[in-house]
């Protein structure tokens, strides 16, 4: 049984942990995938290169009513996948490569398998059949350690209905790779995820049918930027609006799903079905109970400000504990984590008090702080305001008649409490009220104390700040 000073289990932020700066530590990384997390192989990275191809294929037609007639001829599905893939993987093989062979990781031993927890501090990992780690013939080995930190990530899931399992049915990891643009699709889902993709497909000449359990998509949004969305997307989809999927089955050409909704019972029925009803932490593929983590309710790992586990030197990040999901969030934590493991006695704490988020759809939506409701629930006094993009001459320019910003801000001292975009580069935009949020400018100060470029989008944000009804 090996003994480390640290052990990593993940290779997304976690893979950026182990430094030079830990040369005299005996580390370790185990990780049962592919090097490089959900962000890089099957999440952010190749769906943000997927929404580009998308947005230049929609181009074409959203011309004609600026007076410019020009067609899609056609979308090459094998060629778009294989630049997308064919620029990541090789990221992912050196990745792995640099781990295993370079000089820089002399101390550190690379576990390719599945850990699982079987003891306090003890973690057995099983490799698969052809052996992993340089090792054929290896089964399992158990490792023990001082500190583990936990950046196993998260997956998919799909809901509990019958005949889905055999229906064989996509989801975020699998639909990326398919070899064939199919002609119809129904995405099973609201959320983020489905919004991104049900842009990709339709754009690239899929029809596409979104099944949703509530009255609008994207009800994690403010409600303006919710019901803004989901009418717009009921214009390019068949949006189908709290329905329940109540049975899966194969058809001659596809997948069939039975709902029933406000209208009685129906199908619906596409070649392909995307499953995009969210995703959960790995901490049961762990078995961090083993070790004495405790876990919510849904299953993520807890952890204080600081990143650390309910076990002494036990820190977990990412998707395994975070509610927020995100990569910029991960990396943040990972940041965090590497201090409090080099400076134990100067620990310090993540700020999550302004996360930001962005859903590459179209169009584009970005959000950070309070929504409406939330500062409603939360009984927090605020005042709000929007612009719209139609307000400001770029908006002019582009014919937008449908995006806007939203600010919520206290209205005694002007501190922006949440910011709410849905347009073009609304994940852009959004970026220096993120800043002004996070050190503290008032809105009156951000508005006025600098000069803002015209005709630019980002009087967008300008305007919005100006509408605020602060007291003073």
């Amino acid at each position: 049984m090996s003994h480390y000073d640290l052990v990593v289990i993940g290779t997304g932020s976690g893979n950026s942990l182990v430094d030079h700066r830990f040369a005299g530590w005996r580390t370790a990384l185990v990780e049962k995938g592919t090097f490089g997390g959900t962000c890089l192989n099957v999440g952010c990275i190749p769906t943000k290169m997927y929404v580009h191809t998308a947005d230049l294929a929609v181009a074409p037609a959203a011309g004609a009513r600026l007076g410019v007639d020009a067609e899609l001829r056609g979308v090459r599905w094998r060629e778009v996948r294989d630049r997308v893939f064919g620029r990541i993987d090789p990221i992912a093989r050196d990745g792995r490569a640099y781990r295993l062979a370079h000089e820089d990781n002399a101390g550190l031993t690379v576990y390719e398998g599945q850990g699982r927890f079987t003891g306090h501090k003890e973690l057995t990992i099983s490799f698969p059949d052809a052996g992993g780690s340089g090792a054929p013939g290896r089964g399992e080995e158990t490792v023990t350690a001082d500190k583990f930190v936990l950046a196993a990530g998260s997956r998919p899931v799909a809901p509990d209905i019958p005949g889905l399992a055999e229906s064989g049915y996509h989801t975020s990891d699998t639909v990326m790779r398919i070899d064939e643009l199919p002609r119809s699709m129904v995405i099973l889902g609201s959320g983020f995820v489905a919004a991104e993709f049900a842009h990709v497909f339709a754009s690239f000449g899929v029809q596409v049918t979104v099944i949703a359990r509530s009255g609008a998509l994207l009800r994690a949004e403010d409600a303006d930027i919710s019901t803004r969305f989901t009418e717009l997307a009921a214009q390019r989809f068949d949006v189908r609006l709290r329905r329940t999927a109540e049975r899966a089955r194969r058809t001659g050409s596809g997948i069939a799903l039975d709902l029933t909704g406000p209208a009685g019972t129906e199908t619906v029925e596409g070649e392909l079905l995307l499953v995009a009803t969210g995703r959960r932490s790995n901490s049961d593929l762990l078995d961090v109970a083993a070790t004495g983590v405790t876990t919510t309710d849904g299953g993520r790992v807890s952890v204080d400000p600081q990143q650390r586990t309910s076990v002494p030197g036990i820190y977990a990040l990412g998707d395994l504990s975070s509610p927020y999901e995100l990569k910029h969030v991960a990396n943040h934590e990972a940041r965090v984590v590497q201090h409090n493991l080099l400076h134990p006695d100067q620990p310090v704490a993540a700020d999550h008090r302004y996360v930001p988020h962005a859903v590459f759809t179209s169009p584009q939506i970005a959000a950070v702080g309070l929504t409406e409701r939330e500062a409603r629930e939360r009984g927090v006094r605020f005042v709000s305001a929007t612009a719209e993009y139609a307000g400001i001459a770029y908006g002019w320019a582009m014919e937008d008649t449908t995006g806007f910003a939203k600010l919520l801000a206290d209205p005694s001292t002007g501190l922006l409490l949440g910011a709410h975009i849905i347009g073009p580069q609304a994940a852009t935009l959004i970026q220096p009220l993120i800043q002004a949020m996070n050190f503290g400018l008032d809105a009156r100060s951000m508005a006025r104390g600098q000069l803002w470029i015209h005709p630019a989008m980002p009087e967008l944000v300008e305007n919005a700040l100006l509408a605020l009804p602060l007291d003073a």
